[in-house]
This record gives structure tokens, sequence and C-alpha cells, in this order.
């Protein structure tokens, strides 16, 4: 068995959801020997290149950082072999070719925001809200040749709030996973990691969603609707259309955060202002809404929202 600093790791990710697992590992005193992430991107408004979250937190601790464009690339891969990693660790990056997974002697393990084999893809968390799950979790797993497959090396569970949105579970679950991924490790460097296969059977897909997706079905029961938008928030956000009902003027309003207000049926679908607060209305139900962003403005809590916009002039139109 490998002592703790023996143990050389390669660590690969590119969000802010793997800074958290990259800092775990740095502070639990793991030898990163590099870390792969992607090519700096343009942002903001003057489109300068930025490095991602995770190549600011290798630098921030100097270690060696590479930005492949293409991750067959033999200059690639020979600077990867370089460094004689026991193991790759893989959080919220690309799909890796075998070339580059197969190198390390202790293999290649992935951290899934899921409780595999439910919701495999691209958008776990956003899904398993979507679809009003009250649990959820991380997995991690050995990589192979198919997309969130591979053998389970460990799972834990965490529970999904009633109002709690993708973005606050992600933030939980950033926690949860730099726990797991390090549990991970000393899993496989004591050699007493046991890989299961996944099991198959009536599987719940996460694929990738684009704005496109975001469009609210106000048809939906009214729990699906809440559902819809917490699993939508922040990012890339639920949204209906505004109409002006005189001049025709549209609008489009981003919706944030809902609470269930009651499963009432009503007899038209409709936004309306009632003791300061924005009730959306449909006919199985009705929600408050407690952030919104109307289409070229600031995201508002509902009171600063309705202080400024005068809803009764608007209709909802689908």
């Amino acid at each position: 068995m490998k002592e703790k600093k023996d143990l050389n790791i390669v660590f690969m990710g590119t969000p802010e959801f793997a800074v958290t697992i990259l800092e775990k590992l740095i502070k639990e005193s793991y030898t990163i020997k590099a870390v792969v992430t992607a090519p700096d991107r343009p942002a903001g408004r003057g489109r300068k290149l930025q490095g991602s979250a995770v190549k600011e937190c290798a630098l921030k601790h100097n270690l060696p950082v590479l930005q492949p464009t293409q991750l067959k690339d033999s200059d690639f891969i020979e600077e990867l072999q370089s460094y004689e990693a026991d193991l790759f660790i893989v959080v919220a990056f690309r799909m890796l070719p075998k070339v580059v997974w197969e190198i390390p002697s202790m293999g290649t393990f992935n951290l899934h925001g899921s409780l595999l084999p439910q919701y495999r893809g691209a958008a776990p968390i956003n899904w398993a809200v979507i679809n009003g799950e009250t649990e959820t979790g991380v997995t991690t797993f050995y990589i192979d040749e198919k997309i969130d497959t591979g053998q389970i090396l460990l799972s834990d569970k965490m529970t999904i709030g009633k109002n709690e949105t993708a973005g606050e579970l992600h933030d939980r679950m950033m926690v949860l996973g730099a726990q797991t991924v390090t549990n991970t490790v000393e899993l496989i460097r004591s050699g007493k990691a046991q890989a299961k296969p996944q099991p198959e059977g009536d599987l719940k897909p996460a694929p990738k969603i684009s704005k496109q997706d975001c469009l609210l079905d106000l048809n939906l029961e009214i729990e699906s609707i809440h559902n819809f938008i917490r699993g939508m928030s922040p990012y890339p956000t639920a949204w209906i259309k505004l109409q002006h009902k005189e001049n025709k003027e549209e609008k489009t309003l981003k919706l944030f955060r809902s609470e269930l207000l009651n499963t009432d049926k009503h007899s038209a679908i409709a936004l309306k202002s009632e003791n300061k607060s924005l009730i959306l209305e449909t006919l199985t139900g009705a929600l408050t809404l407690l952030e919104v962003q109307l289409e070229g403005k600031k995201r508002l809590d509902a009171t600063s929202f309705l202080a400024g916009f005068p809803i009764e002039a608007w209709k909802i139109i689908f």
C-alpha cells in the first residue's frame, strides 16, 4: 500500500463545482502532480480570455496546468504520461478517450452528481429537482468507454428540500462530493475498493438543457411547475412570456424562486398582485413567485418587482 504522500494524482475538471473537490484534496495533503482543465475562453463585455475556475485554483496552489484542445493529441498524452500518476480524478470535465483514462496504474474515476445509474448525463442536479425527487446524491465510478456507466466505487445520499433550487443543491453537493472523492481515494490507496457494476432497469436520464427547453409549460400540474422553476434556477432559468394588454408589447419574465400557495382549481392562467405578493395562478393551483427578472432588468424579489412594474396591464401568453 502506498503512503498518502506517495500517491501521485492528476486532477481533471473545469467549473466551480470541481474546485471544492480539488481544494479538499490539497487540504488533505494528497500529491497533485498536475491539473487538466478547459482552454481559456472569451468572457465578459470585453470578451477577454479567461481561465476556468479550476485553472485559477491550480495556479493559486502553484500546480502545473494542462489545457488541451484535443484530448488525443500526442504531445498532451506524452506530458500526461510524464507525471507517472497512480490515479486520475475527474470532476465535471469532458468525456475522456481510452488512451487517456487507461494511463494511471490505479485507474481513472469520476464523480457524478446523482445516485447512479439514475440521472446519467450532463444535468443530473437539474433533472432530479425538475422531477420532484426528494433524495439524490453523488457517486464515484471507474471511467470506461461509455458515458457514466462504469463500475461504482462509492455512493453517498442527500435529501432535497421541497423549495430547494438546483443551485442550492449544487452548492451542498460540492461539499458532499469532496468528502466522497477523498473517501474513494483512500479506498483505492488501501486496496479496499470493491467496484460494482451498475444495475440496469427503469432509468431516468439527465440530458443537457438548452435555453429553448426553459419555456415554462403552464399546463403542467402546479407541483410540476414549481419543480421546474426551482430545477432551472439559477441557470438556465425557467421563463414565461408577457404581453401588454393594450399596445401588445411582449417581454419575457424569468422565474427563479417559488413556493406552492394552493392546489385549488382556477378559471384561468394569470399573473396577479395580492398583498404585495406576486401570484401565478394556473388551472391546477397557484404559486407565490419570490424572485423574478424582467427582460433587460435586474433580478429582483417580487415586492421590488411589483413596485416598479404595473402587472395589471400585462397578461401571460403561451
